[in-house]
């Protein structure tokens, strides 16, 4: 297991560096050929809460109503685990598949849910104002090939937020949606672009070409999904979606998925076990579905949110909006095991956790060392890669 203390080693003083020209991303040809998947923990998921540091006496002066009691904690080591309706990722962290980002943030954090989830999809600067996403600031320097079905697909979400701005992608809500809205692209007449087809597909420009890549098989194939039996619960079936559109043998580099619900300001704990644990069924379904496919090796996957929430309790047994947050990363190729540093409590008091891992590091390092493509366009310079992947 990559140390904590190794690893904030590797990150130096600073957190934005300069490194020789065109090295980390040459050394990964796999390209958009590897599937990136995005899970949105819309509205601000409790991190202490997630990932309890119950080893911390100062979390259980700071949250005593709502901490998590340590037997009750899926134990990871001596001094944090996980939330225990967070039981369906056991199998990942045994198998060294699951990596535990903490303090993961940016400077100056903004605390409001329009202005940082706006940052964290257009990976700008806190006083930075952007229009476009970063995946689509990424494809239009560095395109997915023209026969993609398109550059990624947006489910449980009508917003397209990395993918915003040009990018070509897809709103899905079932596997047929995919099979549908590529017979309207190919039944386009050249050189038109419909309203309709525009608001389905929210592209910009005809996509009719990546579309047609979808046989009358594959069409077929993703009206009839075949699996089995699934978890219930809205993010389980988006799983089902993404995984029964890419059996239909749509290409396309990423995926996103919205699990939306996590601004607990009051009532915390139930809403936030059942949401983690349709989270943690959700990502061991994508595990099998992936598997099953040949595709596991070849997928990465990691969770982000706006922000955090405050170490101390509020008086409505919930938590007011916060800054640093810890997230999953997972996938076959994944090195498992904590980064980042363990929230320090002790002189919180009021306030807010500072951030130990900048968020656009975790960008690129699906831009660099996951697809080998140069980040600092999409990025807005230099970010160092996290030693996260195996080769």
């Amino acid at each position: 297991m990559f140390k904590r203390r190794e690893f904030l080693k590797t990150m130096g003083a600073g957190l934005m560096v300069s490194v020789l020209p065109n090295l980390s991303w040459a050394l990964a040809p796999a390209g958009y050929q590897r599937l990136l998947v995005l899970i949105e923990l819309k509205g601000g998921n409790d991190g202490l809460n997630t990932l309890i540091p119950y080893a911390s006496p100062d979390y259980y002066r700071l949250r005593p109503s709502i901490g998590i009691a340590r037997e009750q904690a899926l134990q990871l080591d001596g001094n944090v685990g996980l939330h225990p309706s967070l039981q369906g990722l056991l199998p990942l962290w045994r198998d060294g598949q699951l990596a535990l980002l903490q303090g993961l943030g940016y400077p100056d954090p903004n605390l409001s849910h329009f202005r940082s989830i706006e940052i964290w999809d257009t990976a700008s600067a806190s006083q930075q104002y952007l229009s476009e996403g970063w995946l689509t600031r990424l494809f239009r320097e560095q395109p997915a090939p023209q026969s993609f079905a398109a550059d990624g697909v947006v489910l449980s979400s009508q917003v397209l937020g990395p993918l915003d701005g040009g990018a070509r992608a897809v709103v899905l809500n079932n596997p047929q949606d995919f099979a549908r809205q590529a017979r309207l692209a190919n039944d386009q007449a050249p050189g038109r672009s419909g309203g309709a087809l525009g608001h389905i597909l929210k592209v910009e420009g005809d996509i009719r070409n990546a579309a047609a890549q979808l046989t009358p098989q594959a069409r077929a194939a993703a009206e009839s999904p075949t699996s089995g039996p699934r978890p219930a619960g809205g993010f389980a079936q988006a799983v089902a979606t993404l995984s029964d559109t890419l059996k239909s043998g749509a290409h396309i580099a990423v995926a996103r998925i919205t699990l939306t619900g996590f601004d607990t300001h009051g009532n915390q704990q139930p809403a936030q076990a059942r949401l983690l644990g349709e989270l943690g069924d959700g990502l061991a379904l994508l595990r099998r579905e992936l598997q099953a496919q040949g595709r596991w090796d070849d997928t990465l996957l990691f969770t982000y949110a706006e922000f955090g929430r405050r170490p101390r309790e509020n008086g409505n047994k919930g938590t007011d909006h916060g800054t640093a947050n810890v997230h999953f990363v997972s996938g076959g190729r994944v090195k498992g095991g904590l980064y980042g540093q363990t929230p320090q409590l002790a002189d919180v008091a009021d306030g807010n956790l500072p951030y130990a891992i900048d968020f656009r590091q975790l960008y690129a390092t699906a831009i660099e060392t996951w697809w080998g493509k140069d980040s600092r366009n999409a990025l807005g310079g230099r970010f160092r890669p996290l030693p996260i992947l195996k080769a």
